[in-house]
């Protein structure tokens, strides 16, 4: 099994980022062929536990599961899959970082 993840940085405008996260990019997310499941998260805190205010490097977290990176590549290359991938754009104002990795059993 394989992962796509991505590490969305803090948005601009939190709000702005919610709404079409929510309303326009995940329903093109549902719709990618050989998507198994996926989550999403919001980052509340880091480990440290400190209280100064600092925020963590990340703001949201989707991993993406599939079968395999065959399955994944078909996934990621389908029209869905071109659609999602160049709409991160649209809403990821403080950036994105994209990996995929295999699952070890």
């Amino acid at each position: 099994m394989v992962k796509l993840t991505v590490l969305y940085r803090c948005p601009g405008r939190r709000g702005a980022f919610e709404d079409y996260y929510a309303v326009t990019h995940m329903p093109m997310v549902r719709k990618m062929p050989n998507l198994i499941r996926y989550e999403v998260a919001k980052a509340v805190a880091t480990p440290d536990g400190s209280e100064d205010g600092s925020e963590p490097p990340y703001y949201r977290i989707f991993e993406g599961y599939f079968e395999d990176m065959e399955q994944l590549h078909s996934g990621m290359s389908s029209p869905e899959g071109q659609a999602a991938s160049a709409d991160i754009p649209n809403f990821a104002t403080g950036g994105a970082s994209i990996f995929i990795a295999e699952i070890d059993a």
